[in-house]
C-alpha cells in the first residue's frame, strides 16, 4: 500500500475519483461508506441493500449531505452517476450492471449473492473486491479464475483477518522465511452450540449492535473456521488438525505455542494455519524460522530472540476502514492484494450442532442448527463433507448425531442456486474431470438472476 495516498491524492486532484458500488448495507458496509468521506479520489458512488431503507441512510449515517436518488435498474442508475448524484437501489444487479464504476464491492456475507454479483460484475468488466469471505472460501478460485476470464481483477478486500494475515504471509515469504504458523487471535468466548436465540446472546448481539446471527458466526467460531480457510487457500498452508488447535496463548508466548512438539510446542508439521484464545486479538501473527546461523544471529539483534521460532506481529486488523485501499489498488495500479489459489487447500464444513433429525432444514452460518469446522480440502471431500458455503436450507434426510459432521449423503441441498452449480463446477475442474476452457464456457452459459 505505499504510495497509495500520493495516487489517490493526485486522482482526487485531476476529478477522477475511483468509483465504487456497494452491495450490502449492513455495519462493514456503512462504515466503508463512512471511511472514504475521510479519504482523497475515492467515492462510494451506488449502494444496493435488499432493504432499500438501509442503502438510503447509508449516505446519511456516514454523514455524507449529497444528493440521492433511487434507481430501479442500471441504466437509471448510470443516469444519475453522470449528473453527480449518489444511487441507492433495492436489488444488487443494479450496482453489478453499472456502467459508470470502477470497482464493485460485496459485503452481503451471503454466499449465494456474493457468487452470482462476482458473476455479473466480472461479464459487466467492474474489478470484483469481495468482503463476503463465505463466497470466497466455497467457490473462490473459480470466481478469481473467471474474473481473469473476462479481463478483471479478484480480490479479498484489505482489512479483516484473512487480508491481515496475507500482508505478513508476503512480508515472510518473499524475505526467505520458513513459515511455521500464520494466525489470527480470536476474542470471544468459544461456545460451540450458542444460537442466536439464547437471551444471553441475542441480548449481546442488541448491545453491540449486531444481529444475533452475526455474532454466533464470531461466538461458535464458525467466522474464525472461514477466515483461516481463506488465508489457506491464498498461501497453501493447512490446519495442523480437524478444527485447528485454538491454544490460550498471549503475544508474546506465540512463537513458543507454535512451535513443533519437539521444541516444546503443540504442532505436528509447520506450514498451518491456526488461532489464540488469549491476549492476541485484535492482532494476526506469524510464527517463522530459518535455518541461516548467521540470520539467527542477526535476529537475536534485532531484539527478536534466541529462536528457533519468531513472531511476526501485526497488532490489529481494521475490518471495512481499510477496505478502500483494495479498491484503490485495484482501480489504480491494477493489482490484488490477495487471490485464492487455483486450488482450494482447506475446507470449511458443516458440523451439527444439535441432534438433526430427517425433515430438519439446516439455516445459515451462525445460526441454531450447525457449527462449522476446517480441515484439509481432499480429506473433506474424501469424506464427503457437507461446504458451510451451500449448506443453507438443505433438507436433512437422514439423522445426524449432536457434534457430528453433515455429509452430502445427510441431506438434500436446496435447489436451483447458482452457488450450488458452481461449487459443483469447480469441485470438477480441480479434480480435472473437465479442463479450464469447459469450466469457463459453462459459466458464460449460465443465465445468473
Amino acid at each position: 500500500m505505499i504510495g497509495i495516498n500520493s495516487e489517490l491524492a493526485e486522482r482526487e486532484r485531476k476529478g477522477n475519483p475511483v468509483k465504487i458500488g456497494l452491495i450490502g448495507a449492513g455495519q462493514m458496509g456503512v462504515d466503508v461508506v463512512a471511511q472514504v468521506t475521510r479519504m482523497k479520489g475515492i467515492e462510494v458512488v451506488a449502494i444496493a441493500d435488499v432493504d432499500i431503507e438501509r442503502a438510503r441512510t447509508a449516505y446519511e449515517i456516514a454523514g455524507m449531505s449529497v444528493q440521492t436518488e433511487k434507481a430501479d435498474s442500471a441504466e437509471q442508475a448510470d443516469e444519475f452517476i453522470s449528473q453527480n448524484k449518489y444511487v441507492y437501489a433495492p436489488d444488487y444487479r443494479v450496482i453489478t450492471d453499472i456502467k459508470g464504476i470502477d470497482v464493485m464491492l460485496e459485503a452481503t456475507g451471503v454466499p449465494e449473492i456474493g457468487a452470482k454479483a462476482a458473476l455479473r460484475s466480472a461479464r459487466s468488466g467492474q474489478y470484483l473486491a469481495m468482503m463476503n469471505v463465505e463466497t470466497d472460501i466455497t467457490v473462490g478460485p473459480l470466481l478469481h479464475r473467471y474474473a481473469e476470464h473476462k479481463g478483471v481483477l479478484y480480490a479479498l478486500a484489505a482489512g479483516d483477518e484473512p487480508a491481515a494475515c496475507k500482508e505478513l504471509y508476503d512480508f515472510a515469504d518473499a524475505l526467505g522465511f520458513t513459515i511455521v504458523a500464520m494466525g489470527k487471535g480470536k476474542n470471544n468466548p468459544l461456545d460451540r452450540h450458542a444460537k442466536p436465540t439464547d437471551e444471553k446472546w441475542a441480548t449481546e448481539a442488541a448491545r453491540r449492535g449486531l444481529s444475533p446471527n452475526m455474532l454466533i458466526e464470531f461466538v461458535d467460531g464458525s467466522k474464525t473456521m472461514i477466515e483461516m480457510a481463506a488465508v489457506s487457500n491464498a498461501t497453501g498452508l493447512v490446519p495442523d488438525v480437524r478444527g485447528m488447535h485454538g491454544p490460550k496463548t498471549s503475544r508474546d508466548k506465540l512463537n513458543e505455542t507454535f512451535a513443533l512438539k519437539e521444541h516444546g510446542g503443540i504442532l505436528n508439521k509447520v506450514g498451518v494455519v491456526d488461532y489464540g484464545i488469549g491476549h492476541v486479538h485484535p492482532g494476526v501473527f506469524a510464527v517463522v524460522t530459518t535455518d541461516h546461523p548467521r540470520l539467527r544471529q542477526a535476529l537475536v539483534y534485532r531484539d527478536m530472540g534466541n529462536g528457533p521460532y519468531y513472531t511476526l506481529f501485526r497488532p490489529y486488523h481494521l475490518c471495512s476502514i481499510e477496505v478502500p485501499l483494495t479498491c484503490a489498488m485495484l482501480a489504480i495500479r491494477g493489482k490484488s492484494n490477495m487471490v485464492p489459489l487455483d486450488k482450494l487447500a482447506s475446507e470449511v464444513f458443516v458440523v451439527a450442532k444439535q441432534d438433526l433429525l430427517p425433515g430438519d432444514v439446516l439455516d445459515g452460518i451462525g445460526g441454531c442448527r450447525f457449527y462449522c469446522l476446517i480441515d484439509e480440502y481432499d480429506v473433506a471431500s474424501k469424506e464427503r463433507l457437507l461446504p458451510a458455503g451451500i449448506a443453507k436450507n438443505a433438507k436433512v434426510i437422514r439423522a445426524v448425531a449432536e457434534d457430528a459432521p453433515v455429509t452430502y449423503d445427510d441431506v438434500e441441498l436446496c435447489e436451483p442456486s447458482a452457488i450450488i452449480d458452481l461449487r459443483r463446477l469447480q469441485d470438477e475442474w480441480m479434480s480435472g474431470r473437465i479442463d479450464e476452457q469447459k469450466m469457463l464456457e459453462t459459466i458464460d452459459a449460465m443465465e445468473i438472476e
